[in-house]
């Protein structure tokens, strides 16, 4: 399969997205390793359930016919906040060229597997979003829709100490694109000592698309990086979302929430490393499926040998509405330090029946009590959602999702 699409692209193709982003040769250099590693990469790692049934194939997509890396379109809209940055790529490398060059790929692995490699390529749809020492940046946003059949972005985010930010990402499609799509999206956050970032992204893609997205966080000294993920759209989704607690009582909350109808298929992992002492994590995933779309969830809570007094718990519901959708789960502890307080749990039914009874009963129609009830068992995640545009937009493409 690599094969196959590395002979579709070449160093100059590469060499002239980097130019026409005015790069500094370390990232061209960059770039070009990974799409010479290309060959020996491994596609990502799929979720696996007892069987052993592997719920997600990557492996037979057809990559060439979707990725052309020099026709990409894009309309990308960025909200910034009093005190932050909020710049495209070109304009971020050169106001804050020796950050990024800190900071770029030090969160993320450019070389992680072969789709992270690629997307570290042919990346050409950039946002960084800085935030300087005590610094408080509301209501970032950044929106993004894909107007080509392959779009590779990449989202930089670092809060220095004492700084904290709200950050929404939205990913759309546009209109009059034929036939099928692939958007793949990278971000990078580091959050400093004492810093907050809590990063929210909403996808809405259309259903002919491919999305693969890795979204990983390193938090300091009493820092934390908090995610909250939707996923609406895409024909299939790929999604990661992790965090490194790497300092003495920093913290993550990671919330997912998902609904998919038709044949729509998500793969959804959920990850934190507790890597010093007194760390708190909290994860948190509620899925909706209908008619025979499908849906696959693991959540690893890892805790480490020097991570005394850790804190860390899981909890994922999936409610089906329609007995033709497939869910599974794979919630897992990995435990190397017995001062630790950590459980997980999952779940997958369908609507209460007593529940049902007890709206019909009361003159509430039976699609509608459905309805409320579906909507109702998203509230724990919007809940968790401090921008009000990510927490309202997700609940109308509910709504919306539920009219259909």
């Amino acid at each position: 399969m690599s094969t196959q699409l590395h002979a579709n692209l070449t160093e100059a193709q590469v060499a002239e997205i980097s130019d026409e982003l005015d790069e500094p040769e370390w990232l061209l250099e960059t770039r070009k390793d990974a799409l010479a590693a290309l060959d020996d990469l491994d596609m990502p790692d799929v979720i696996t359930t007892p069987g052993p049934r592997h719920w997600t194939n990557l492996v037979d997509l057809d990559y060439e016919s979707l990725v052309d890396p020099l026709e990409w379109e894009q309309e990308k809209d960025r909200v910034e906040a009093e005190g932050a940055d909020v710049l495209s790529w070109s304009d971020a490398l050169a106001e804050h060229g020796d950050l990024i060059e800190e900071h770029f790929g030090s969160v993320v692995d450019p070389q992680r597997d072969f789709l992270t490699a690629l997307s570290t390529a042919l990346f050409s749809a950039g946002t960084v979003v800085y935030v300087p020492e005590g610094v408080a940046a509301e209501d970032v946003k950044i929106r993004t829709r894909m107007n080509s059949r392959s779009l590779f972005n990449y989202t930089l985010v670092v809060a220095e100490e004492s700084a904290s930010a709200t950050i929404l990402e939205r990913q759309t499609t546009g209109t009059n694109i034929e036939g099928d799509q692939y958007y793949s999206g990278v971000v990078e956050v580091v959050a400093g000592e004492n810093a907050s970032v809590q990063y929210g992204a909403l996808q809405n893609l259309a259903e002919d698309t491919y999305n693969f997205s890795v979204k990983r966080g390193h938090a300091g000294k009493h820092g934390s990086v908090d995610w909250i993920e939707g996923n609406i759209g895409s024909r299939l989704t790929k999604s990661s979302v992790e965090t490194r607690l790497l300092g003495e009582g920093s913290e993550s909350r990671i919330v997912g929430a998902f609904f998919g109808h038709e044949d729509q298929h998500f793969d959804i992992n959920s990850r934190v490393w507790h890597e010093d002492e007194h760390t708190t994590a909290d994860l948190v995933t509620r899925g909706v499926l209908d008619d025979e779309a499908r849906s696959v969830y693991e959540g690893v809570q890892d805790v480490g040998r020097d991570a005394w007094d850790t804190s860390s718990y899981q909890r994922e519901n999936t409610l089906m509405l329609s007995d033709d959708a497939e869910a599974d789960a794979s919630p897992k502890l990995i435990i190397n330090n017995h001062d630790t307080e950590a459980s997980h749990s999952a779940t997958v039914g369908q609507v209460d029946a007593e529940e049902m009874f007890y709206m019909t009963s009361r003159g509430v129609g039976e699609e509608k009590a459905k309805n409320m009830l579906v909507e109702g068992f998203f509230v724990p995640v919007l809940e968790e959602v401090a921008v009000d545009e990510l927490r309202d937009d997700l609940r109308e493409l509910v709504a919306e999702r539920l009219r259909q």
